[in-house]
């Protein structure tokens, strides 16, 4: 945890809070933390600060916290991702928030397998506790928005090139064709197909909404690596 992240809930004065969950656990047995110390905070969706430790037990803890400065930007980016394994899932999490991903959606594909759309990894508050493990390691506020579209079809054809208009449209997709740009300077609207990859049909109907086929070279990479490297790549 490199930001302690703090929710209106935490606070008891406009500038107090007090924790008790699993922020407490982790002062302790982590951070060791002392009376009088000074720690990074953040407040969920707002600005980040410096917080002093004014009183730590084993039942709470209370900081005195100042918040004066803005979140780091996001990416000019929306991510569709065709919906990875559940395990995977956790961390593909964890690894857009901490990039600055704004946007994420998840999106089914023919490869997805059915079973993966019944995880009780996509309910709203088990999304939200990955996101929020994210924004700690990156030291970051602003949870992403993440949309959820189980129909493949209607969703290509008659949201993204709504969703993807005015942006640099780009297919992530092994194969012969050009090599992601690097450091690119617009925004752009990224598709991740599933471990096995995009079939031709996912493929001929994602160029008709406006994304472009590229690929990262020969080697067949796992979601989570695939989106690490193309996001390091493009930003």
């Amino acid at each position: 945890m490199n930001l302690l992240l703090l929710e209106d809930a935490d606070f008891v004065g406009a500038d107090r809070v007090i924790l008790r969950d699993r922020r407490l656990r982790h002062l302790q047995e982590v951070h060791r933390a002392e009376t009088g110390d000074c720690l990074r905070v953040g407040r969920l969706g707002q600005t980040m600060g410096e917080g002093r430790l004014l009183r730590l037990d084993a039942a709470e803890a209370e900081l005195q916290v100042t918040l004066d400065r803005e979140p780091p930007a996001k990416l000019p980016l929306t991510l569709l991702l065709a919906l990875p394994r559940p395990k995977m899932l956790k961390r593909v999490l964890q690894t857009v928030a901490a990039m600055g991903v704004p946007r994420l959606v998840l999106l089914n594909s023919y490869r997805v397998e059915k079973s993966f759309w019944q995880t009780p990894f996509l309910e709203p508050t088990a999304i939200r506790e990955q996101l929020i493990l994210g924004l700690e390691q990156a030291r970051d506020t602003v949870l992403p928005e993440v949309l959820i579209e189980k129909r493949f079809k209607p969703f290509v054809e008659d949201r993204l090139p709504q969703l993807a208009a005015g942006t640099l449209g780009l297919l992530g997709h092994p194969g012969d064709f050009p090599p992601c740009p690097r450091t690119v300077e617009r925004p752009v609207t990224l598709a991740i197909g599933p471990e096995g990859g995009w079939i031709p049909y996912e493929v001929d109907k994602l160029q008709t909404a406006g994304l472009a086929p590229v690929q990262l070279g020969e080697r067949i990479l796992r979601v989570e690596t695939a989106v690490t490297a193309l996001l390091a790549r493009l930003f």
